[in-house]
């Protein structure tokens, strides 16, 4: 099992230099995976959107929190780490224009050598997407045309380049470099709680971070993506599975059980805290309980 931590964005301290890359810092001397960054290229005030993850359909974090862009933060803790794993979680793809997404995700990779995991997912909030020029309802569509753009870009194509042409973006002889350090290119996992991403991970993905379900739900979606795989041509036991568990709850137990149901990963969550000690003082303890080895 690996385990990851969710940087702290809903302390407001994710844009705080010196607090953020201490954190990461000490994530890394506790033997952690990786970190993950979340993502919201803006936040419209008052929003009419349904949050999916909670029941009173409003996200826990305020409107005029710190969240920094992902890759940013991402790129100055690859800076700040030696070896720990750089993620997203998640990139919310409809912001973003792939043929640019691509070189900065390889240039994250290639720098911080070769540490950078993809997550991506299709996002909930239409007020956020239409504000950066997407089109909420084609969203889908769109993003699995991106995840190809992607995986196109970062192969080795040369001399001629890529070309690409399709409904929503079309390329001859684009040459983008440099390719990610990975063999294969940035991994990408596929994040959300609808059959889409589970049939996207399993055509496009590395790998499926499914959110907000458990259970016979979790075991539908984690089959539905393996089908997808074979029906595709792609080796289904090579996808992984991440899920998502709190610090203050996460035995080495529990972790057996969810590995049991196929968890290659677990992103573990903490309570939001301003309070640095008191935060690496939460890693810590919880990096004993697991038994991880750091440095």
């Amino acid at each position: 099992m690996k385990y990851a931590v969710l940087l702290p964005v809903a302390a407001g301290v994710t844009a705080d230099p010196e607090w953020i890359g201490a954190y990461a810092q000490h994530a890394e001397a506790c033997g952690y995976e990786s970190v993950g960054a979340v993502e919201h290229a803006v936040v419209a005030s008052g929003y009419s959107s349904v949050y999916p993850y909670d029941r009173s359909g409003k996200m826990e974090l305020a409107d005029d929190l710190d969240i920094p862009d992902p890759l940013d933060l991402l790129a100055y803790l690859a800076g700040r780490t030696r070896r720990i794993g750089l993620a997203t979680g998640v990139l919310v793809l409809p912001n973003h224009h792939p043929v640019v997404l691509a070189k900065r995700l390889a240039t994250i990779d290639a720098l911080s050598g070769g540490r950078l995991r993809l997550v991506v997912g299709m996002g909930w909030m239409r007020e956020e997407v239409e504000a950066c020029g997407g089109d909420f309802d084609a969203r889908g569509r769109r993003g699995d045309e991106q995840l190809q753009v992607l995986r196109k870009l970062w192969a080795d194509t040369a001399p001629a380049g890529a070309d690409h042409d399709g409904e929503f973006f079309r390329f001859k002889g684009a040459m983008s470099y440099p390719k990610p350090v990975q063999e294969g290119g940035v991994p990408i996992h596929v994040g959300g709680h609808s059959k889409a991403a589970a049939r996207r991970a399993g055509r496009y993905g590395d790998g499926l971070q499914p959110l907000g379900v458990a259970g016979e739900e979790l075991q539908a979606l984690v089959k539905l993506m393996r089908e997808e795989a074979e029906r595709n041509g792609r080796d289904p036991d090579a996808l992984q599975l991440t899920l998502g568990h709190a610090f203050s709850a996460i035995t080495p137990e529990k972790a057996d059980k969810l590995a049991a149901l196929g968890a290659d990963r677990l992103v573990l969550r903490g309570n939001p805290t301003k309070d640095l000690n008191e935060a690496k003082d939460e890693l810590s303890a919880c990096a004993e309980r697991l038994g991880l080895s750091g440095s």
